[in-house]
């Protein structure tokens, strides 16, 4: 890339694109003169909080779910796999959108397409947690009282305790600090500084990608909430890590092959490659709608 484009990615405190070092060793004879790079990228997921969810999302349809068969706990899931929505502090969405869209900008211009937005959701009650694997579905008792043209009913409904708590941040009252992160302010805290403080468990940093505190909800099946005639939500506290990866494919002739050629059985809009405009336009549609804004 060219030092023209490099210079305002540098300049930027934090860059949402997951770093990446391509390095290669001095020949050591004439039959190694050839280039050998090896491309390293940096692991998202070495956290102090344990990964519950994975998710890779691109914003695209055509073959983005997952076989049921294939599912563990480690599994990255894809976008139609998703059935959960993360509200979060009004800034912080705005600091993360801005972020994507320079992001998605800068991917643009080099016409990159393929990249993925890699999301590690660490759920505060995971016993509790209703999701894609069976075995986790079993053994649910919730009620709570619903009032609804003047009838109480028994509702079952997933609220576990709130364990999230942020406090104002204290230097040198944390020992890791994520370099890919630039530190986030809370509203309700006087718009200071602040890290997570979670029972049992030392503070943490709260950074754009890193440690983000973060509400999940999820609508429950129609066949579950059919009887009362209203929608029921699951809704439960997470820690959120994510940031953009897979940026390495040019869209170039055989991409554009591809997109011919997959166009001609699917809809065009649904599959992953599309020119470079229409990609980064789709992907951040989609991620508004993981990540809604609250009214």
């Amino acid at each position: 890339m060219s030092n023209s484009v490099m210079k305002p990615i540098r300049s930027m405190l934090y860059t949402g694109i997951r770093r990446i070092t391509a390095t290669h060793p001095p020949p050591r004879t004439e039959k190694e003169m050839h280039e050998v790079r090896f491309v390293v990228m940096g692991n998202m997921f070495c956290t102090e909080l344990r990964i519950h969810r994975r998710y890779d999302l691109k914003g695209s349809s055509q073959g983005r779910i997952t076989s049921k068969d294939e599912i563990n706990e480690n599994t990255t899931l894809k976008d139609l796999d998703l059935s959960y929505e993360f509200h979060m502090d009004k800034s912080w969405r705005e600091s993360l959108f801005k972020q994507i869209s320079l992001d998605c900008m800068f991917l643009e211009s080099q016409c990159i397409i393929d990249y993925s937005l890699l999301l590690g959701v660490h759920f505060r009650a995971p016993e509790h947690l209703r999701g894609l694997l069976g075995s986790q579905d079993a053994g649910h008792s919730r009620s709570s009282s619903l009032e609804n043209d003047g009838i109480s009913s028994q509702v079952e409904l997933l609220i576990p305790p709130k364990g999230l708590l942020l406090v104002t941040h204290e230097p040198g009252s944390i020992n890791t600090v994520h370099i890919r992160g630039s530190t986030l302010r809370a509203s309700s805290i006087n718009n200071e500084e602040v890290d997570l403080l979670l029972p049992g468990i030392r503070r943490l940093r709260v950074q754009l990608g890193v440690n983000m505190p973060a509400q999940a909800n999820r609508k429950l099946p129609h066949n579950e909430a059919d009887s009362l005639g209203v929608d029921l939500f699951e809704v439960y506290d997470v820690v959120l890590y994510l940031g953009i990866i897979d940026i390495l494919q040019e869209y170039n002739m055989k991409k554009k092959i591809e997109h011919a050629c997959k166009s001609l059985q699917f809809d065009p809009m649904s599959i992953s490659a599309v020119e470079p405009k229409l990609y980064s336009d789709r992907f951040i549609k989609f991620l508004n709608k993981v990540f809604p804004d609250q009214i």
